[in-house]
């Protein structure tokens, strides 16, 4: 296969993709952030607190 024609292809399968509105892809930015902003939070929640249990069994 050659590279004009796997360029062809590509493009041809691009045509096949239903791309977001712009609307649609800065919901979809935004829930991300919002959705790792949580997790951030929720993991750093937790190491805080595992952090401070091991503290009273080390010391």
């Amino acid at each position: 296969m050659s590279l004009i024609n796997y360029i062809k292809e590509t493009k041809g399968e691009l045509k096949h993709v239903t791309w977001p509105t712009r609307s649609q892809a800065i919901w979809f930015t935004v829930i991300v952030i919002v959705i790792s902003l949580f997790t951030a939070f929720f993991l750093g929640f937790f190491d805080y607190i595992f952090s401070l249990g091991l503290e009273k069994f080390i010391i």
